[in-house]
């Protein structure tokens, strides 16, 4: 079984109770390490079998202007995949130019649209009614749609963001016209982008949805006489959240899927390929370090933390599973089968439910993985609870990249 790649953090109960002390819990830690052992895991792929492609970050993932600046310090081409002016600014706080961004957005505001047309980035549309809506605003010399193939796929159903029951995307049966009612229109240039869903783990998946985007392009060609600059492939690529599950070979998925792209374009010039990665980036990355309120032993057995549903959001909205273990000693027996709870008014308010889990007492600290991604960025104010701060470490250096919310601060807008 392979170790969790931040396995040697938890195992430092000295550097957990220190930064527990420094910085107070919930803590949400980020590995500088490992943050740019994943982006360089993702570009060496993608450079070993694509001569053009580019990277755009999703912000969505997790949008701390300090993690984006490490980031495209580190690898300088890096672009950004934003959904919301807020993510447009997020990523010029981190040093990505407007130009190197994706804005991908789903029933846009006039004021949505507004902010991506001034930014410069590429506009890519959920829907044709979008670009109509942009119309008003300006027409841009390039646009790209995003594709619903009628298809998706996902660790949950809530995440599958293709097929039938998806709200995003053109069906691929109304694919043409968007592009014909936008050639039409005065754009010139064109891109194409699909998003099927998240958390995927098959290596295979990639490269079949790829040829149906492919097939999809070719009678958009066939109808339009319209070539795409560039096709992206969106994010999904998934990470392991639980022991046995393998890491998605990227080596793999991106041969299999140049393959494809190099017999598809044997005569052709080939547009520039894209990916927005987020989870596969930033999620390993990060863990939540939380401390045990209390223990109730009821008709079952309640471990309370100070972190719950409000903190890390994921298995209240998804049933998401997060592998969490005691600091300081994370191969210790399970003697117990507990829910993992927070403080929040809700029954749903459940980290782990039925989890296999050592002896543990008021005051350990608690170490929940695998929340870089969707972790923060998910985190709300709900029972009046102040939102965590975040911390970077580099080997025994830390850094607060995000101070800790106070009650202050949620009634500072408020006209009292």
């Amino acid at each position: 079984m392979n170790r969790h790649p931040l396995y040697y953090l938890i195992q430092n109960s000295a550097l957990m109770t220190s930064l527990a002390k420094n910085y107070g819990t919930p803590l949400y830690i980020y590995s500088e390490k490992r943050l740019l052992e994943n982006l360089d895991r993702l570009n060496n792929a993608l450079k070993t079998n694509f001569n053009k492609y580019h990277i755009c970050y999703a912000l969505k993932a997790n949008s701390n202007p300090a993690l984006i600046t490490k980031m495209k310090n580190h690898l300088t081409s890096l672009g950004a995949d934003c959904s919301s002016p807020g993510e447009l600014h997020a990523a010029k706080l981190g040093g990505i130019d407007h130009h190197e961004c994706i804005y991908t957005g789903n029933y846009e505001s006039q004021e949505d649209l507004q902010a991506a047309y001034n930014s410069g980035c590429h506009i890519n549309l959920d829907d044709i009614t979008s670009f109509h809506r942009l119309t008003k605003i300006g027409i841009p010399d390039e646009i790209s749609f995003r594709l619903n193939p009628g298809f998706g796929k996902g660790t949950f159903s809530q995440i599958i963001t293709a097929g039938e029951n998806a709200k995003f995307g053109v069906p691929h049966y109304d694919i043409v016209n968007a592009y014909r009612t936008a050639k039409n229109a005065g754009v010139k240039r064109f891109g194409i982008q699909c998003m099927t869903g998240s958390g995927i783990l098959d290596p295979d998946y990639f490269s079949a949805l790829i040829k149906d985007i492919l097939k999809n392009m070719n009678v958009i060609h066939q109808e339009l006489g319209i070539r795409m600059d560039y096709i992206s492939l969106g994010g999904g690529f998934g990470i392991p959240y639980q022991d046995g599950e393998t890491p998605l070979d990227f080596d793999r998925v991106f041969k299999k899927v140049g393959d494809v792209f190099s017999t598809h374009f044997k005569k052709d010039a080939k547009p520039s390929f894209w990916v927005e990665p987020g989870k596969s980036v930033v999620g390993d990355t990060g863990l939540l370090l939380t401390k045990v309120t209390g223990i109730k032993k009821s008709y079952k057995t309640f471990i309370g933390l100070d972190a719950g549903m409000e903190t890390l959001m994921r298995p209240a909205l998804y049933g998401a599973y997060h592998r969490i273990y005691k600091v300081g000693e994370p191969d210790a027996k399970s003697t117990n089968i507990v829910d993992i709870t927070g403080r929040i008014c809700e029954n749903t308010d459940r980290l782990a439910v039925d989890r296999p889990f050592p002896e543990v007492s008021e005051g350990d600290l608690i170490a929940i993985m695998d929340t870089g991604a969707y972790g923060y960025a998910m985190a709300h104010q709900f029972n009046t609870r102040p939102r965590p701060a975040e911390v970077l470490i580099n080997g025994d250096q830390s850094s607060l990249i995000r101070e800790r919310e106070t009650i202050q601060d949620i009634f500072r807008t408020c006209d009292v």
